[in-house]
């Protein structure tokens, strides 16, 4: 069972397609590194890894997939915040009529299995901490894994959407992930005020959407609605934890009913 969070105890901050088609698609991998490997793991993916069962399937429209990408750093970041709502999401969810799957990236996972999840998904949330103004590499080496091997099955994307027979198509819309949604929800340091006022020295005007576009924009790359990020504000230095709570409940009702 999660653990309340407790600020006083705890802080968080803020496992083809050839080599021309990785270039093409803008993926920023080397295929010579990547490729061998991604290979024999997705060489015998279709069907995915592990079979989904009844119980798993879930009514069409009303299946969510709940991503905890939080990485431990102990003594500074144990992730019992991170952890306590992704919990939160899953049991929101759950009282809505979704059938949800969940992963937690710290504690290791399938990489076909991940994108079978993905496949199945009509919602996909990422609930994560935020580490020197991104999210934790763990999750940075998720996602590379899991995308490329949906690009390599062909799966999430067929190409990065433009095409020589007609110049209207536009780079960035050649996703398979039509009709699915995509919300990042995320906990940080930073206060309120650091975003969308041009007097602030650091993001200098930015919302938290633009800061945190590098995240969203894989997900809106292959064809998924990408939702306002939610935002959880100065985890650290002035928390809200049962004010953010409610935030969040109140969030997921306004999207998902």
């Amino acid at each position: 069972m999660t653990q309340p969070f407790d600020p006083s105890k705890d802080s968080d901050k803020t496992g083809g397609l050839d080599r021309r088609r990785f270039i093409k698609t803008g993926v920023g991998i080397t295929a010579a590194v990547m490729m061998p490997t991604l290979i024999s793991q997705t060489a015998a993916a279709a069907p995915a890894s592990k079979s989904v069962t009844a119980s798993t399937l879930g009514e069409s429209g009303k299946r969510v997939l709940v991503i905890n990408a939080h990485q431990t750093h102990h003594g500074i970041s144990e992730g019992r915040l991170n952890r306590s709502m992704a919990a939160l999401i899953a049991t929101e969810m759950e009282q809505k009529g979704y059938t949800v799957r969940q992963t937690y990236i710290e504690s290791g996972y399938d990489i076909n299995e991940e994108v079978e999840k993905h496949l199945w998904a009509d919602v996909i949330v990422t609930q994560s901490p935020v580490f020197w103004f991104g999210n934790p590499w763990i999750y940075k080496k998720y996602i590379d894994e899991v995308f490329t091997a949906g690009l390599i099955q062909q799966s999430f994307l067929s190409g990065d959407g433009r095409s020589k027979d007609d110049p209207s198509k536009q780079y960035g819309s050649g996703g398979k992930m039509l009709g699915k949604r995509y919300l990042l929800s995320l906990t940080m340091n930073s206060p309120r005020a650091a975003f969308n006022d041009p007097a602030q020295h650091l993001h200098q005007g930015r919302s938290v959407d633009e800061v945190f576009a590098a995240n969203t924009a894989n997900y809106k790359f292959c064809g998924a609605h990408v939702l306002p990020v939610f935002a959880c504000f100065d985890v650290i230095s002035a928390p809200e934890v049962k004010q953010d709570m409610q935030r969040l409940k109140d969030r997921l009702s306004k999207e998902f009913g």
